[in-house]
C-alpha cells in the first residue's frame, strides 16, 4: 500500500464531534445517567462519590484509579434479583470480579457466573456456596472441570464436545455427577460490536441449532452416565439495548427444548437467557431498567412457550455489566494538554491522563466511547471539543474519543471517566510496563482499598532473569 501525505480527512476531525454528541451548556454539570447514584459535584467543582471527595481520595491513594460505589453496586444487584423474582440470577464475574465484590454479590442474594480456574478461585474464596456458582468457558482445562466438579459447582455449561469427553472421562474417574447446560448458538444477529455479538454461526461459542450440534450434544449428555442434562444455554451478545434478538433467540431456543422433550422423551428444567444488557457511557445510550426488561423477556418466553405448547422452564440471566459497569468511575490526573492543528483550519484539543490503554481497552478494542468530566475544580471557561488520551506508545490510546471539556483544562487538574466497571479493571494490562490501579470502595465517606495499586515488586515478581 502506497504512502501518502496524511491530511484532514484521515483525521475525522472537526469542531462539532459526533452528531451525538451536544455542547453543554454548563461542562461541569453531570449527566446523572452516567454517573453512580451517589455522585454529584461540590460548589468548588470537586466531584464526591460515596460521599468522598475525589481530590482526598487522589491525594490518599494516587491516581489512576477505579472509584467503585458500593451502594451503587449493591443497589443494582437488588433491583435485579427484586425484578427477576422468578428467575435465578447469575452475577458475571468476568465484567468484574475481587473477593469484596463476590461477597457483595452473595450478600444482595444473586449467584455467580465464573469463566475461568481464577474466577473460580475469588469466588470460593469469598465464600460462595459451590452450589450458587455457574461455570462458562469455551476451552475449560481438566485442571479446571476437575476442581469444578471436586468443589460441587451447581452447572457446568458446556461448549464443545471434546469438553463433554473430557466430563465423561472425569466422572467416571471421580464418580461425581456433572450437572451440565449446554451453551446453544442461537443464530441471531446482535445489535452491536461484531466482537461482542456471540449468537451468530460463525464465532467459538456454543453448539449450532442450525447445524444439529445442539441436538446431538443434548442427546450426548442424555445418553450419558454421570452427566445430569439441566437445560440450554444462549447468550446474544453484549452491550444490547434492543430485546428483540432475545425474542429470536427465545424462539429457536425453546423450539430446540420442544424437540428435545418430544424426540428424547426429556423435560430439561432450566434455560438461561444469558445477560449482555446495556448500560448509559454517553448520552447516545438508552438503557432499560430491570423491571422493565424482566416484564419483557418474561413475555416473550411466555409467548414463544404457549406458541410451543411446552411449559415455561426455570429460567436464569446473567446480568455483569449492568450491575458493575455503572458503579465505577475512573480518576486520572492530567499531565499535558495540546492543541494540535490540522488542515483547513481545524484543530483538536489533546489532554493527556496517567493512565490509558492499560486501563481500559475498550475505546481501542470495540471503538466503545465514553465521557468525562472535570473532577478538581468549577471552571467558568466555555466548552471545547477534546479528546482523552493515555501515556502509552500508541496512536490508538484513546480513553475518551470525543468529549467537551471546560477550555482551561491544564496540567494537575482530575479528570473522571464514568462507567468503567465493567471490562476495564478486568481487562487491565502492563502494557509500557505500567502498574496496574487500585480498586477505591466509597460509601458513606470512606474510601477502603479492595484491589491494591501494583507496585514495582510485583512487576518484577515474574522477571526472573538477572
Amino acid at each position: 500500500m502506497r504512502s501518502h501525505q496524511a491530511g484532514a480527512l484521515h483525521a475525522d476531525i472537526g469542531t462539532k464531534g459526533p452528531a451525538w454528541l451536544r455542547e453543554p451548556a454548563d461542562p461541569n454539570a453531570l449527566v446523572p445517567l452516567l454517573w453512580p447514584v451517589t455522585a454529584r459535584k461540590t460548589y468548588e467543582g470537586a466531584l464526591v462519590v460515596g460521599g468522598v471527595d475525589l481530590r482526598d481520595l487522589a491525594r490518599d491513594h494516587g491516581t489512576p484509579a477505579y472509584v467503585l460505589d458500593e451502594e451503587d453496586f449493591r443497589r443494582r444487584a437488588r433491583a435485579f434479583r427484586e425484578a427477576f423474582a422468578d428467575y435465578d440470577v447469575y452475577y458475571a464475574a468476568k465484567a468484574f470480579i475481587c473477593t469484596t465484590v463476590a461477597r457483595w454479590v452473595a450478600e444482595e442474594g444473586l449467584n455467580i457466573d465464573v469463566c475461568s480456574g481464577g474466577e473460580l478461585t475469588v469466588a470460593l474464596r469469598a465464600g460462595i456456596e459451590p452450589a450458587r456458582i455457574g461455570f462458562h468457558g469455551n476451552n475449560k482445562s481438566v485442571v479446571e472441570l476437575r476442581r469444578a466438579l471436586e468443589v460441587g459447582v451447581g452447572r457446568i455449561i458446556v461448549d464443545s464436545f471434546d469438553e463433554i469427553d473430557r466430563l465423561l472421562a472425569l466422572t467416571a474417574e471421580t464418580g461425581a455427577e456433572a450437572p451440565l447446560m449446554v451453551r446453544v448458538t442461537a443464530g441471531v444477529e446482535a445489535h452491536t460490536h461484531e466482537y461482542i455479538a456471540t449468537a451468530h454461526e460463525d464465532q467459538k461459542f456454543g453448539f449450532s441449532i442450525t447445524s444439529g450440534d445442539a441436538f446431538e450434544a443434548v442427546r450426548r449428555i442424555e445418553a450419558a452416565p454421570g452427566l445430569r442434562l439441566l437445560g440450554l444455554h444462549s447468550h446474544i451478545g453484549s452491550q444490547i439495548f434492543d430485546t428483540s434478538g432475545f425474542e429470536v433467540a427465545a424462539r429457536r431456543v425453546l423450539a430446540l427444548h420442544a424437540r428435545v422433550s418430544d424426540e428424547l422423551g426429556v423435560v430439561m428444567p432450566e434455560l438461561d437467557l444469558g445477560g449482555g444488557f446495556g448500560i448509559a457511557y454517553t448520552t447516545q445510550d438508552d438503557p432499560s431498567d430491570p423491571s422493565q426488561l424482566a416484564v419483557e423477556l418474561t413475555k416473550i418466553v411466555e409467548h414463544e412457550a404457549r406458541a410451543l405448547e411446552v411449559d415455561v422452564p426455570r429460567l436464569s440471566i446473567e446480568p455483569g455489566r449492568a450491575i458493575v459497569g455503572p458503579a465505577m468511575c475512573t480518576l486520572y490526573e492530567v499531565g499535558t494538554v495540546k492543541e494540535v492543528r490540522l488542515d483547513a483550519g481545524a484543530s483538536r484539543t489533546y489532554v493527556s491522563v496517567d493512565g490509558g490503554m492499560s486501563d481500559n481497552i475498550r475505546t481501542a478494542l470495540y471503538d466503545a466511547d465514553y465521557s468525562a468530566t472535570l473532577a478538581s475544580r468549577r471552571s467558568d471557561a466555555a466548552p471545547v471539543l477534546a479528546r482523552v488520551v493515555g501515556k502509552h506508545c500508541e496512536a490508538g490510546d484513546i480513553v475518551v474519543r470525543d468529549e467537551f471539556l471546560p477550555g482551561d483544562v491544564r496540567p494537575g487538574d482530575l479528570l473522571a471517566v464514568p462507567g468503567t466497571g465493567a471490562y476495564c479493571r478486568s481487562m487491565a494490562s502492563n502494557y509500557n510496563h505500567l502498574l496496574r490501579p487500585p480498586v477505591v470502595a466509597v460509601r458513606d465517606g470512606v474510601a477502603t482499598v479492595v484491589v491494591r495499586r501494583e507496585t514495582e515488586d510485583d512487576l518484577l515478581g515474574t522477571d526472573v532473569g538477572r
